[in-house]
């Protein structure tokens, strides 16, 4: 009989805590919609976990200005269940971003052909930066048959450190930017992307297509904000070994940040001016053009 009664004393509390976390976290306990709804969804990362809030309204608002976690609320010592999930979630996101191939079909649409960094696979580009920076001498060859040669600008991608920040971005943001240094008369060179390749591998790209600007959209190292931040790395006369100070950088393009497709017609503007400054970089920033 005691059994019984603390069995069922159990289940009533655990009912109790269901329904109150539920309540919070804004799910229906009739529908069973806890175990259907996105972890990551912006409703799941909008509600309020706090217990006492004195002023959701100021809560909300910070929350609208911010990617940061705050009012996450605590259960004793620990992470609620609610945050504990999503931080998972975010965490599986990052990896992925780092380990998965930019979608083949996504280079076919744009017209990028691949060429191969001298990283022979993705743990060696995580292991062995300086090799993300060379080609092979296959990919060499490739450059130097399909590409136009002495371009006023050359536009290229590579995976860098976020497959997804290009499957993302990368289809608006590419037309954009291309119609915009179109609009402006410059000559664009032959796109192209870069399997496991650096910023650093833009300089070797310089060398070999002799061309006056350089720009890779790359994928940045994610985190667990945003694993789809893109930025453009920008040089005027690359060349192996300059300062990195010698490099514009336009970063976080990725939907929370700045669209892609803004950013694609910021660029076709930025690149035109770093042309016609000749310079890039604290020297762009020299020349009175002002830091970016």
């Amino acid at each position: 009989m005691n059994m019984t009664l603390d069995k069922a004393l159990l289940e009533q509390i655990v009912k109790e805590v269901v329904a109150e976390y539920m309540a919070r976290s804004g799910a229906s306990a009739q529908t069973g919609s806890e175990h259907g709804r996105d972890i990551t969804s912006a409703e799941n990362r909008g509600a309020n976990l706090l217990r006492d809030t004195q002023d959701p309204a100021v809560l909300q608002r910070m929350r609208q200005r911010t990617t940061a976690r705050i009012g996450v609320g605590r259960a004793g010592a620990r992470l609620m269940t609610q945050t504990l999930l999503t931080l998972r979630a975010d965490h599986a996101a990052a990896r992925d971003a780092v380990l998965r191939d930019v979608p083949q079909s996504i280079l076919d649409e744009l017209g990028f052909f691949s060429v191969q960094s001298n990283c022979a696979n993705r743990n060696e580009y995580l292991t062995r930066p300086d090799l993300g920076r060379q080609f092979t001498e296959e990919s060499e060859k490739t450059l130097l048959e399909r590409c136009v040669h002495h371009p006023d600008i050359q536009v290229f991608a590579a995976d860098g450190l976020s497959s997804t920040a290009l499957t993302a971005n990368l289809p608006d943001l590419f037309p954009s930017l291309m119609d915009g240094l179109k609009m402006r008369g410059l000559n664009s060179g032959t796109p192209f992307f870069v399997h496991n390749g650096r910023v650093g591998v833009m300089d070797r790209v310089a060398e070999l297509l002799d061309c006056r600007v350089t720009c890779v959209l790359l994928g940045e190292r994610p985190g667990l904000a945003s694993a789809e931040s893109l930025s453009a790395y920008i040089a005027y006369n690359a060349f192996a070994g300059m300062p990195e100070s010698n490099r514009t950088v336009v970063s976080n393009i990725h939907r929370q940040g700045v669209p892609a497709v803004e950013a694609g017609a910021y660029l076709a503007e930025l690149l035109g001016k770093i042309l016609a400054a000749k310079a890039s970089g604290v020297q762009y920033a020299q020349a009175g053009e002002g830091a970016v």
